[in-house]
């Protein structure tokens, strides 16, 4: 249902949404001790921050998504590519986690102790700070307002469209409204700037 609903939300293919979420998912569902519903929640919420942050902060999000990959494997170096004003070392991951106050008022970790907040922790840390400052949802806002952002969008639900029509079990009359609405949303973004 997430990557069904990737195309709005990030801007992403449903195929390109799963292959995110796999690469982070074992660690997810290692850390919520097998419950793979909360993983899949988790994995979401991670996806969706990312897109939010790319098209926030414009960064590549090849290298967010790099980052947030070795988060899951307790490597900090790369949180600054996020730019939430956090440099890359496992000190300011730390910072991170206790600015979002995501363990509780009362417990505190440093350098040492950051490595043994699990993954969902980490995500939802980087989320609660990019809600503080106004990120979340941005992606799925764009992709309804923007040029840019609705056509990402309409490529993401055009290659949803395509895929389906090679797997029988697809619902083609849902991937199809999804492609319709899309480009609809496109044109009517695009029509002031070609009339301007």
């Amino acid at each position: 249902e997430y990557a069904n609903n990737a195309f709005a939300n990030a801007q992403i293919s449903a195929n390109d949404y799963l292959d995110q979420a796999v690469k982070f998912g074992a660690a997810l569902v290692q850390g919520l001790g097998g419950d793979t519903s909360k993983a899949a929640h988790y994995a979401n919420m991670a996806i969706e921050d990312m897109a939010d942050n790319a098209n926030k902060m414009g960064t590549s999000i090849t290298s967010i998504q790099n980052a947030y990959q070795g988060f899951a494997k307790n490597t900090y170096t790369m949180l600054d590519n996020l730019r939430l004003g956090y440099g890359g070392t496992a000190a300011e991951m730390a910072r991170l986690v206790n600015d979002s106050k995501v363990l509780g008022d009362e417990i505190k970790v440093d350098a040492k102790t950051v490595s043994a907040v699990p993954f969902d922790k980490i995500i939802q840390a980087i989320h609660i700070i990019q809600t503080e400052i106004g990120m979340t949802g941005t992606s799925a806002q764009e992709a309804m307002t923007t040029v840019q952002g609705s056509l990402n969008m309409t490529k993401a639900a055009f290659t949803n469209f395509v895929t389906g029509l090679a797997d029988p079990k697809a619902d083609l009359s849902k991937l199809l409204t999804n492609l319709i609405e899309s480009a609809t949303t496109a044109l009517t973004n695009l029509v002031p700037v070609i009339q301007r």
